[in-house]
């Protein structure tokens, strides 16, 4: 086979001989109790006697029933509502997406992207103004935002 010149930029051509791993990615493993003069032998880095020195002897800890598993499950505080929070639509972004006519609803509010899905409940809020008239049904609305809609011709 023909030698092949490597690249602009390149050193030498990347072969299968001339493959290696990146620095430090294979760790060697710690090899334990082999001998005084290894620095971990005789008692192997497990301190002296005791449960946790034995073989098997830390699984055994576990088992003290619910006192481990609550002791390791976070501490959770405060309080979640199991009803969801109705999602903030702004004056601005709804005349963005909408033309004159429209009908402003939760479904078409989703197909725009401004809301999660079809089935959330929304808050039309009065931030920005409207020049559009619109029809809004199905969705809540702040009293500013109310007022900008039926000034803009609109029907809320």
């Amino acid at each position: 086979m023909p030698e092949v010149a490597a690249p602009e930029g390149l050193k030498y051509m990347l072969k299968l001989h001339s493959l290696k791993p990146t620095k430090n990615s294979k760790k060697t493993s710690r090899r334990v109790g082999r001998g005084q003069g290894s620095g971990r032998g005789k008692t192997a880095g497990r301190g002296t006697k005791g449960q946790k020195a034995r073989t098997g002897g830390r699984n055994k800890l576990r088992l003290k029933g619910m006192k481990f598993i609550t002791a390791r499950l976070p501490k959770l505080r405060g309080f979640t509502s199991r009803y969801r929070r109705d999602e903030d639509v702004n004056l601005a972004d709804i005349a963005h997406a909408f033309a004159s006519g429209g009908v402003v609803s939760p479904s078409t509010l989703a197909k725009k992207g401004l809301v999660s899905g079809p089935l959330a409940k929304v808050k039309i809020v009065g931030k920005g103004e409207i020049t559009a008239h619109l029809t809004v049904k199905g969705c809540k609305i702040s009293a500013g935002a109310k007022a900008a809609v039926l000034k803009a011709g609109g029907v809320a």
